[in-house]
């Protein structure tokens, strides 16, 4: 009897490790996406902040150009 119930012990624990893995797995994919849209947000703010430098820079160029 002890040898039987000893066999059956692995089989409930075994869904629970596949849900784990699932679940971190989503968790994962998330922190993915999330990274992905603050590096997207950030890549915005930099490309417009590079452009608003660039603008003043030719400001400057055309004013000491005069």
């Amino acid at each position: 009897a002890g040898a039987g119930g000893r066999k059956e012990r692995p089989k409930p624990r075994e869904p629970a490790a596949r849900l784990e893995r699932a679940r971190q797995r989503a968790a994962q994919q998330e922190l993915k996406q999330r990274q992905r849209a603050e590096i997207y947000a950030l890549n915005r703010v930099m490309t417009e902040l590079e452009q608003q430098q660039f603008d003043s820079f030719c400001r400057q160029m055309q004013a000491s150009g005069e």
